[in-house]
């Protein structure tokens, strides 16, 4: 259906609404219908899928936090300042910030530091943000923390927890073959991950942190973990992808950023800004509403669910690629540089693509744990062409210690040049 299509189909409807008061009350039914199937979007203002209202997510979000609460004083595991006062009072410090620039600015939230050795924070549709020690530690930049906690806000007011859920049983209720796979699902989850990014990046502009301060952690992370495209499908966008789009997204809102205060123009902002207009204008129950709340949702389902395909296509298209040179990609020798240092010659043997932005891997496991370490190889690889990757590795690990571990080499991500 053409946008042209759609808008003239609604002007007949509402014409026929304006003299019929059995048709008024069939609208006003199907408005009741899309409420309880949708909410307007906090962001965009269009509609998107969702069963669950406010009240409902914040009871169901916050219950499951609590149970970690619970749990954490049932192992007597400490949480907030007494983890680390000094930490924690950063953590509220620089939260208070966000979430006074954020679309539920009217809620009380609170964060909850927990001790965890793990690079993660997450929400769960309630109220809480939680925030795990070791990521605290590792952003020692405010304004990268705040990006965390504006992204981690964004998939709140985004509702992300709850569509996902009604996306999926929508999605079974009508037999969709897709929506099953776990390609679809990892696809669908990136998505919402790239807006909360682009959501998260505009709160911190409007909380006075620099705005490109997200992209350098994504930067960074890509330098010492590479992509591991190849490996699974992913459900959040890769580290050299997600670096890039991040820098993209904060230039655009670098204007809004006054450093260490609040822009005074935030709420404004955050309707009508580079990246977004929001729409504010829906049709009133009986007066066509109905009809107009239904034909947006169904067709909001829709862009997200091609969205989501296309991701998955541009996936497993990338996956197979990696694969396909992993195929042809020859280890001509590994030698000891230093204890530490392990560099390993490769040949490219293929009449294929000239290579570059080549990410090789290097995999094992160590005190029940995985460790991944990257090299990046500079410049282009040519058909036929010998390349180095050197390998280092943390002072707890030698070279001499990788048999030990069964260490094994792997292609981590390519593209092809254009």
């Amino acid at each position: 259906m053409t946008r042209s299509w759609r808008i003239g189909f609604v002007a007949l409807i509402l014409v026929a609404l304006s003299g019929c008061q059995a048709l008024q009350k069939v609208d006003q039914g199907l408005y009741q219908v899309a409420e309880s199937v949708s909410e307007r979007d906090r962001v965009t203002g269009q509609r998107s899928l969702s069963m669950a209202n406010r009240s409902a997510q914040i009871e169901q979000g916050n219950a499951y936090v609590e149970k970690i609460i619970a749990q954490e004083q049932k192992n007597k595991r400490p949480i907030n300042a007494a983890i680390s006062r000094t930490q924690y009072q950063r953590l509220v410090r620089i939260f208070d910030r966000i979430h006074k620039v954020s679309h539920l600015k009217q809620e009380r939230w609170q964060p909850l530091l927990i001790k965890r050795n793990s690079f993660n924070a997450f929400t769960t549709g309630g109220t809480y943000i939680v925030v795990h020690s070791q990521l605290m530690t590792d952003l020692k930049d405010d304004a990268e923390l705040a990006a965390v906690l504006g992204h981690e806000i964004a998939h709140t007011v985004a509702n992300h927890v709850y569509e996902r859920q009604t996306h999926a049983q929508v999605s079974a209720l009508v037999g969709s073959n897709s929506a099953g796979r776990s390609g679809y699902q990892a696809a669908f989850t990136h998505e919402s991950e790239r807006e909360a990014d682009r959501i998260g990046i505009l709160y911190t502009a409007l909380a006075g942190y620099d705005p490109l301060a997200a992209s350098r952690i994504w930067q960074r992370k890509y330098t010492q973990e590479g992509n591991a495209r190849a490996l699974f499908h992913h459900d959040h966008p890769v580290n050299a992808e997600r670096y890039q789009e991040a820098k993209t997204v904060g230039t655009k809102v670098l204007p809004y950023y006054k450093k260490n205060q609040i822009n005074p123009r935030a709420a404004a902002l955050l309707d009508n800004n580079v990246l977004w207009q929001k729409n504010s204008n829906e049709v009133a129950a009986g007066e066509g509403g109905g009809v107009t709340a239904l034909l947006s949702t169904a067709l909001g389902a829709y862009v997200q669910h091609q969205q989501a395909k296309g991701e998955e296509l541009r996936q497993l298209q990338q996956a197979n690629f990696v694969k396909s040179v992993e195929s042809v990609l020859k280890v001509e020798s590994t030698r000891k540089a230093g204890s530490h240092l392990l560099d390993t010659r490769w040949r490219y043997a293929a009449n294929g693509p000239t290579l570059t932005n080549v990410v090789m891997g290097l995999y094992l496991k160590r005190n029940g744990k995985i460790e991944r370490y990257v090299s990046h190889v500079d410049g282009y690889i040519k058909p036929g062409q010998v390349f180095t990757a050197r390998f280092s590795l943390p002072n707890s690990l030698n070279v001499d210690d990788l048999k030990k571990y069964s260490a094994k080499l792997y292609l981590d991500d390519v593209q092809a040049a254009r």
